[in-house]
């Protein structure tokens, strides 16, 4: 801790309108350290990012670097000085290859840069091909490209959003290697992350946000999950308890069901085969546009199927039907888009609370009962501690993870027979996902058929008792939680086990 700082924040404050996103933060990065950034959701992460990203300006307070008060007007100013950044969602064309990617941000001829990536991929384990077009490229590969043109403008300090999202274990082990390698070499890494576990296997500084404000700042190797979380909300987490149950009558059935791909970047489905039975969680694992989204549309009717059995519902063919009629039969939806498909972002959460809990007596001969559409919405925002000014407010205005309670909250109290959830807990802190996977149990016990398609393993071993993966358009056999492992899962995620 001797080592002088590389970027220090002294009394950082930033509002947005009555929000005070971040309030008097302190925080000081060394070089060659790997510094976790830990918080829920509307903690003032992402703020805190911008903020030293150059793309928002403080209110108050002084960035500094290497002790003398810098101003970052743009992230033009942040690069400059060697500020990297990798954002959670990709920012790579691709109708570009690799290395044309990469000149749209790095200087140099064609030949130069890819040499220049072949070098970097193998010095730091980053391997890529400069002449492949980003849309070959797995999640994983695409992560390197990102990380890559980072590297080539030599950052001295480097901010990842949630690196580790969309990563299979095997993938996870290999950017931790690379990580090790830049600290080794004295690049500084802010690290953002949920996922607490990895927080403490890589991070050896961590500040906590709470509220916009600084709460603490600890060596997370020094405290265990339990405690990080405490210092992360303020109160304990008790423990999911997803005890066996036995599995009820078949309420969901794929028979052969394959899809051409829609667009040229889209992925066919081929010969995908699974039943789902009541009182049953399966998950679906995956690497993201392995056909997930494909699967999604198909069951939940937005894409009709080729033929009317290769989909069963209750005991009778589906495929045929749209989205209403199927949710008719007991059916009901979490898409993995929250604006746009989950909600309408210009409409109040009483008027989304509609879209989907309509048949929940809020018509009559026509006419919409508004008192019982707003007491749904308000029973909807206290059971699952919806942070809004209320059901008036519009979706659009919700951090994601609000909005994520939300929709989750409002499929939830419909008490379907057959649930289709994507993404359940995706950009959610830990203590909103812990009450979300709470809730997909206590479904499960009361007798719903619920199936899962996340990206996060930890996740599907946490809640489900049946797993498969979907690679390339193709669901693996059905793989019990009890008799399978996180490896195993990783195996058939990369292909490396059909």
């Amino acid at each position: 801790m001797s080592q002088p700082a590389l970027l220090t924040l002294s009394g950082v404050s930033k509002r947005y309108g009555s929000v005070q996103a971040n309030a008097s933060i302190d925080l000081a990065v060394r070089a060659g350290s790997i510094h976790a950034i830990l918080g829920e959701n509307g903690a003032g992460k992402s703020t805190l990012m911008k903020l030293i990203y150059g793309v928002e300006h403080p209110d108050e307070g002084e960035i500094a670097w290497n002790g003398q008060p810098v101003r970052l007007n743009r992230p033009s100013d942040a690069q400059a000085l060697g500020i990297g950044m990798v954002f959670q969602h990709f920012s790579l064309f691709e109708t570009l290859t690799v290395v044309q990617n990469v000149s749209l941000m790095v200087p140099g001829k064609p030949a130069t840069l890819a040499a220049r990536i072949d070098e970097l991929g193998q010095h730091f384990g980053l391997g890529v091909d400069p002449n492949a077009m980003v849309h070959t490229l797995s999640v994983g590969e695409r992560q390197r490209v990102e990380i890559i043109r980072c590297l080539l403008l030599n950052p001295k300090l480097l901010i990842l959003d949630e690196p580790t999202s969309v990563l299979p274990p095997q993938s996870v082990r290999l950017l931790f290697e690379t990580l090790r390698k830049l600290q080794a070499e004295g690049t500084a890494i802010l690290f953002i992350s949920h996922k607490l576990r990895e927080i403490r296997e890589l991070c050896d500084e961590a500040t906590i946000l709470r509220g916009g404000k600084v709460t603490g700042r600890v060596n997370p190797r020094e405290h265990d999950v339990r405690a990080l979380t405490q210092m992360m909300i303020g109160r304990d987490m008790p423990e999911l308890s997803a005890g066996a149950v036995t599995a009820g009558e078949q309420r969901l059935r794929l028979s052969g069901l394959s899809h051409p791909r829609a667009t040229r970047f889209g992925t066919s489905l081929t010969n995908v085969s699974m039943e789902l039975r009541a009182g049953q969680i399966i998950g679906i694992a995956g690497i993201s546009g392995n056909g997930q989204q494909e699967l999604a549309a198909l069951i939940s009717g937005e894409t009709r199927a080729a033929r009317r059995d290769m989909i069963e519902m209750m005991g009778q063919p589906v495929g045929h039907l749209g989205p209403m009629q199927r949710r008719n039969l007991g059916f009901s939806f979490v898409p993995e888009e929250r604006l746009g498909r989950g909600a309408v972002p210009d409409m109040s959460l009483n008027h989304n609370s509609l879209l989907t809990g309509h048949r929940r007596d809020m018509l009559k001969g026509g006419f919409i009962k508004r008192s019982v559409k707003r007491a749904f919405t308000r029973q909807c925002i206290a059971d699952f501690d919806v942070r809004t000014p209320g059901g008036d407010a519009e979706a659009g205005a919700l951090s994601g993870g609000n909005l994520q309670k939300f929709i989750m909250g409002r499929e939830f109290m419909l008490a379907p027979d057959i649930m289709l959830v994507a993404q359940p807990t995706w950009g959610v802190d830990i203590g909103a996902a812990t009450a979300i996977r709470r809730r997909l149990l206590e479904m499960r016990d009361a007798g719903a058929a619920i199936l899962v398609i996340s990206e996060e393993l930890e996740e599907l071993f946490e809640i489900c008792d049946v797993l498969h993966v979907l690679h390339e358009g193709h669901l693996s056999p059905a793989l019990p939680k009890a008799e399978t492992s996180p490896d195993e899962i990783g195996a058939y995620m990369i292909g490396a086990k059909a």
